[in-house]
C-alpha cells in the first residue's frame, strides 16, 4: 500500500443553510439555523408530534434538469447537485475513466422512492408503478449516478452505516487511492428521508426534539435542556486525489486527509456504548494513520447530536483519548445549525472541518442556553480562532449499529 498523502481538491454541498458550500459556510459562521416549521399537510394527517426539520435550502430538482431529476429520488437529487459543485471546484479533473472511483454513502436510501411506490400500488393499482422505482430507491442509487454522470468506471461503492456512513466512505477512499484502486475518487454522502414514516418512527424512540414552539434553537448540542436531535437532509462531496497527482494537474488544494478511523461498539443496536471504547480507538486510529498524536489537534467537530445521552457519551469517549486537554481545544457542534444529515452528515461535516483549517477558525455552536457540566467542551457561540501554526481537525461520526468513523484533515 502507497504511503502517498491524499488531498482534497474539490468540495461541493447542498445543505440546510444553503445550496452550495461558499453560502452554507457563510451562513454557519453568522449563526444561521437552517430548521424551520414544516409546511406541509401530512404533519397534521398523521398528527404527529414534530412538525419541524432542516430541509434544503434549495430543492434539487430545481437546480438539476427536469428530465434527470424526474429518474432521481431526492436523495440522489441531492448527491448529484453536491458532486457536481465539487468536480467544478476540482477544476474538473481529466482522468482516465478506470482511474476515477465513487466511494459514496447513504443512511437509508431513496425512502420517499419506496414509500411512493407503495402508496401507488395500493391506491391506483400495479400499472402506476413507475418502472424505474427500483433504480430509484436503491441505496446505491447516488454512487451509479454519479458514476454514470463523471464516467467513473475503476469502482462505484456504497456505505450505509447510518450516521457514521460518509465519514466511513471518506476512510475508505483514503484506502482505496493507497491501494491503487483509483487516482482521483468522488466520496461523500448524501440523504433525503424527512418523511411521515421517519419522524414517527425517530418521535417513537424518543430522540427527536419537540421544540415545536422554537424550531430555529431545537437543536442545541451541549445545552442542558438538549431534548433531541433535529431531522436534517442534504449532500456533500468531496474530490481526493494524491498530492502528487493534484500538482501535476496544478490544482489547488484545501486539505489534506491524513487520518482515518472505523471501529464497531457491539454494544447495542441504537446505543452508543457509554464508555466509548468504540469512539476512542477511532480516534486514535485516525491519529495513528496521520502519523500524529493527541497534541497535535488543534480542532474537533463533534457528532455531538443534541441527545439527552449521546453528547456526554461522546464527551467521555473524547476524554479518554485526550484527556484534561479535551477541555482545552475548540470544538464546534455545526448540528445545531444544519440539523443531523444522517447518511450526509459526516461528509458536510468533514467540509467544514476543511474549512475551519483553511480560514483558522471553529465554527460557532449556535442554541446553547445554559452548557452541560456532562459536556464541558470548549464550544462557543461565537466563532473561535485557531491560531497561525500547523492545524490538525478530526470530526466524528457515530451511528445506529455501533459504527463509528473519524477523519483526519491537515492544511497543506
Amino acid at each position: 500500500m502507497s504511503n502517498s498523502r491524499i488531498v482534497v481538491t474539490g468540495i461541493g454541498a447542498t445543505t440546510p443553510l444553503g445550496g452550495t458550500v461558499p453560502d452554507s459556510w457563510s451562513a454557519l459562521l453568522d449563526g444561521a439555523s437552517g430548521t424551520h416549521t414544516l409546511e406541509v399537510d401530512w404533519i397534521d394527517e398523521y398528527q404527529l408530534p414534530v412538525s419541524f426539520a432542516a430541509t434544503a435550502k434549495v430543492r434539487p430538482d430545481t437546480v438539476l434538469e427536469r428530465p434527470i431529476a424526474k429518474r432521481l429520488d431526492p436523495s440522489a437529487q441531492l448527491a448529484l447537485v453536491a458532486a457536481r459543485e465539487a468536480w467544478e471546484d476540482a477544476g474538473s479533473p481529466e482522468v482516465e475513466p478506470e482511474r476515477l472511483g465513487v466511494d459514496f454513502a447513504t443512511g437509508i436510501g431513496g425512502l420517499w422512492t419506496l414509500l411512493d411506490g407503495w402508496k401507488t400500488l395500493q391506491e391506483k393499482g400495479i400499472r402506476r408503478v413507475m418502472p424505474m422505482s427500483v433504480p430509484m430507491l436503491m441505496p446505491n442509487a447516488a454512487a451509479g449516478n454519479l458514476s454514470l454522470q463523471f464516467n467513473a468506471r475503476a469502482y462505484a461503492r456504497t456505505v450505509a452505516s447510518a450516521c457514521a456512513s460518509s465519514t466511513e466512505a471518506i476512510v475508505n477512499a483514503i484506502e482505496h487511492i493507497r491501494e491503487g484502486k483509483a487516482d482521483v475518487v468522488i466520496t461523500g454522502g448524501t440523504e433525503s428521508v424527512i418523511h411521515p414514516v421517519t419522524i414517527a418512527a425517530f418521535s417513537a424512540m424518543q430522540a427527536l426534539s419537540r421544540r415545536n414552539d422554537d424550531p430555529e434553537t431545537a437543536s442545541r448540542p451541549t445545552s442542558v435542556d438538549r431534548d433531541g436531535f433535529v431531522m436534517g437532509e442534504g449532500a456533500a462531496v468531496l474530490i481526493l486525489e494524491t498530492e502528487e497527482h493534484a500538482r501535476a494537474r496544478g490544482a489547488k488544494i484545501y486539505a489534506a486527509v491524513v487520518g482515518g478511523g472505523v471501529t464497531a461498539d457491539s454494544y447495542h443496536i441504537t446505543a452508543n456504548d457509554p464508555e466509548g471504547h468504540g469512539a476512542a480507538r477511532a480516534v486514535n486510529l485516525a491519529l495513528d494513520m496521520a502519523g500524529a498524536s493527541v497534541d497535535d489537534v488543534t480542532h474537533i467537530n463533534a457528532h455531538a447530536t443534541s441527545t439527552p445521552v449521546g453528547d456526554p457519551n461522546e464527551y467521555q469517549a473524547l476524554k479518554a483519548v485526550f484527556g484534561d486537554r479535551v477541555d482545552d481545544i475548540p470544538v464546534s457542534a455545526t448540528k445545531a445549525s444544519t440539523g443531523h444529515l444522517l447518511g450526509g452528515t459526516g461528509a458536510l461535516e468533514a467540509i467544514f472541518t476543511i474549512l475551519a483549517i483553511r480560514d483558522r477558525v471553529a465554527p460557532p455552536t449556535i442554541n446553547i442556553s445554559t452548557q452541560d457540566p456532562a459536556v464541558p467542551f470548549r464550544v462557543s457561540g461565537s466563532a473561535q480562532e485557531l491560531g497561525s501554526g500547523d492545524q490538525l481537525a478530526i470530526s466524528n461520526s457515530f451511528g445506529f449499529g455501533g459504527h463509528n468513523a473519524v477523519a483526519a484533515f491537515t492544511n497543506v
